[in-house]
């Protein structure tokens, strides 16, 4: 039968799917725009079942602010390629994934992907991201999400794309709290303070800071002062108030909080792709050395 090219017009803008792929699609359903569609969407579902094993490492980290500035939340959305990471379909997807945790807070994952990609929307997060998959030719994730909340001051950060941070802040001020959260993003601490390390954590560090401190053929009295020496530098290391500060690496976060009177509550980190086995570049140190460029005077906080 005919079709004609207003009926594949119109197909496209419903569906975004290719001319080709519209125009079969209309054959096989004789002309019939609705089930044309349908039919589109059935077949976009299967085509996301079956991408669906293959590695999606790459991707954005996407943080949406409340209008207050006391709330917010960190998405990370993959997919296979940066090619695709940067196409304006996946990076709206993403923005609006953001959006819709922040307004919805749900609590969990498939909590989230259940949700109105929009609140005027009738498709779900999931059905969206299979539709985009679909059209897209690679696969797409929902990777994980949070939400944090403040009544003081929430510190946002976003490296590019790649690295976002939040940090909830109790006494200080904004500039305090975004600087924190930059920090958070370029020395990636694993905990807030060493109290917050887990024993087994610190019993297994401790037992190998010992080994190697008695091959070095110490007496027991010397070997058991240089290891909590060593294991106080560890946890300095992993730990939010024990590391320097980027902007200033002769104070510690802990001064740097004491000085302004504030309290880390909570902080949270997202890197694309980390834990997923595909190899990563060093975007900590690409953080680092931004952060370092723009350092002002010693002691001052930017403001």
């Amino acid at each position: 039968m005919n079709i004609t090219a207003d009926a594949v017009k119109q197909l496209r803008e419903r569906t975004g799917a290719g001319m080709m792929e519209c125009k079969k699609a209309l054959v096989e359903t004789s002309g019939d725009l609705d089930a044309a569609a349908e039919l589109m969407r059935k077949q976009g579902l299967a085509k996301a079942d079956k991408k669906a094993a293959r590695v999606a490492a790459e991707g954005v980290i996407v943080i949406g602010k409340s209008a207050d500035a006391h709330a917010a939340s960190m998405v990370e959305i993959n997919c296979e390629t940066d090619f695709v990471a940067r196409e304006h379909d996946f990076r709206g997807f993403a923005h609006a994934v953001a959006a819709r945790a922040l307004a919805v807070r749900p609590d969990s994952l498939d909590a989230l992907l259940a949700t109105k990609v929009a609140e005027t929307a009738a498709e779900t997060i999931e059905e969206r991201r299979r539709t985009l998959v679909a059209k897209i030719g690679e696969n797409i994730t929902v990777r994980r999400f949070v939400v944090l909340s403040s009544p003081g001051h929430l510190g946002a950060y976003v490296h590019g794309t790649r690295i976002g941070a939040l940090v909830v802040l109790q006494g200080g001020d904004a500039a305090l709290a975004h600087d924190l959260a930059m920090h958070v993003a370029a020395s990636n601490p694993r905990h807030r303070s060493p109290a917050d390390v887990p024993p087994d954590v610190i019993a297994k560090e401790r037992e190998i800071l010992t080994e190697q401190a008695q091959s070095e053929g110490k007496p027991p009295q010397i070997v058991a002062k240089m290891v909590e020496g060593r294991l106080r530098k560890a946890l300095g290391e992993i730990t939010l108030t024990g590391q320097p500060f980027v902007k200033d690496p002769d104070v510690t976060i802990e001064k740097l909080l004491k000085g302004a009177k504030a309290e880390v509550v909570a902080f949270e980190r997202f890197e694309v792709g980390a834990g997923i086995e595909k190899k990563q570049d060093d975007f900590v140190a690409e953080v680092m050395a931004q952060v370092k460029g723009a350092t002002p005077a010693k002691g001052s906080v930017r403001h």
